[in-house]
């Protein structure tokens, strides 16, 4: 276990605070304000379990890396020689300066700017500039981070000990997320945004549509019935609802026509890697995120037959959620900054062959989901404005929100186990 992630001790006020929390009610509120309570979101979630962080395009050939940032560590993930994906912690073992400033770039062999101290993409340290006859090079090598390629998204975990769940969760996401074939595609676009708000309350904005009248580019390719029950949907929904059903039988047969998962899956507490997954059907023309439903990119991914494959969706615990359709992906990445501040890293994929300006335009690839991510920016400020008022008191989720409540019960879980280690 990593320093930071074993060091629960140094959060004396954590164990009553957790224990302080009434199920189905907000959190309290200095889970989103106070600063040591952020610290121990980056050492009790962030340094303890599997964090998505890349896609696989974004080191798409040998020397390729982008850097990730995770509270205090840098990571650095890289395609060495042998195409293999590979994550270092960016700190040169010579003095421990930083050794990639950059977000990302292409490289050699990875050099540290203060002393030229050299590693190959592997790890192994090259050169070390003068040192005594018995310098052993092989115990300097880059410490390494442990990684997963979960077909073409790469997940991080910073602890000596991962969660052995996650080797149970992958073969039940892989099947949904294997038919896109990601590693063939490549970053049409990539937008970081920061939020002015806590990282639970971006998680928690995400988990529920309570508020998605609020973002209506959004509402043109979902139905307008998301988020009702049946029983509880009012009576001018109904023909978009018959339309929905409809739309859903298309999709399942369409989907078991081609052998590709569709059920949903829900597990979102309890084990460590909660998640939910499935494929759902799009209104309008029922092909993508885009204001009419059609597909964006008329290249296809993975060479599929039809456009109308929906969107296959998947939330994972603690930091992610993606679309993955026909004709590209989206994915977005969490990642704490401050107590009210959350890096937000959303990513377009295309296929690798698709050609800019012929196959699809960049602006109505990304509309959708950068008017929404701005629209959910301004919610998450009200958000953080308010539990930061003296006048703010955890208040009732609706049945709506049930996965804001699944998402808040994991995490009081998992700092449960932490003030106990």
């Amino acid at each position: 276990m990593t320093a930071l992630a074993g060091r629960s001790t140094r959060f004396p006020e954590l164990a009553g605070l957790v224990a302080s929390r009434v199920p189905g009610r907000c959190l309290p509120a200095p889970f989103y304000t106070d600063p040591a309570i952020h610290d121990a979101d980056v050492a009790g979630i962030f340094a303890r379990h599997w964090i998505f962080v890349a896609t696989e395009p974004e080191v798409s050939e040998p020397g390729d890396y982008v850097t990730v940032e995770i509270g205090p560590y840098s990571v650095i993930i890289v395609r060495d020689d042998d195409e293999q994906i590979r994550a270092w912690h960016n700190v040169c073992r010579h003095r421990g300066a930083r050794i990639l400033p950059e977000a990302n770039g292409s490289v050699g062999n990875i050099v540290c700017g203060y002393h030229k101290w050299t590693y190959s993409p592997d790890g192994v340290l090259l050169s070390a500039g003068e040192q005594p006859p018995d310098f052993d090079k092989g115990c300097f090598g880059l410490k390494p981070v442990q990684l997963r390629n979960v077909a073409g998204l790469i997940y991080l975990c910073l602890a000596d000990d991962p969660p052995a769940d996650f080797d149970e969760v992958i073969p039940r996401i892989e099947p949904y997320l294997a038919p896109h074939r990601l590693e063939h595609t490549k970053v049409a676009a990539q937008v970081d945004l920061v939020e002015p708000g806590n990282w639970k309350l971006v998680m928690e904005n995400n988990r529920e549509c309570y508020h998605c009248d609020g973002h209506p580019e959004l509402l043109c390719s979902f139905f307008p019935t998301y988020g009702y029950e049946p029983d509880d949907m009012p009576a001018r929904l109904q023909p978009a609802f018959d339309r929905f059903l409809q739309a859903d039988l298309d999709l399942r047969n369409a989907c078991d026509e081609r052998g590709m998962p569709h059920a949903l899956i829900e597990e979102l507490s309890g084990r460590p890697t909660g998640f939910r997954i499935q494929r759902e059907a799009l209104d309008g023309a029922g092909e993508s995120f885009t204001r009419d439903g059609r597909a964006a990119c008329q290249r296809l991914l993975a060479d599929f037959d039809t456009p109308r494959l929906g969107r296959m969706t998947m939330h994972q615990q603690p930091n992610v959620w993606l679309h993955l359709l026909s004709d590209h992906a989206v994915t977005f990445s969490v990642l704490p900054i401050a107590a009210d501040q959350t890096l937000v890293r959303t990513t377009w994929l295309v296929h690798e062959d698709a050609v800019e300006g012929e196959d699809y335009d960049v602006a109505a690839l990304t509309d959708v989901w950068r008017a929404t991510n701005e629209q959910d920016r301004g919610f998450v400020r009200l958000a953080q404005q308010g539990v930061s008022s003296p006048a703010y008191e955890p208040g009732p989720y609706s049945a709506s929100e049930y996965q804001v409540e699944q998402f808040c019960a994991w995490y009081i879980e998992r700092m449960t186990q932490f003030v106990q280690s």
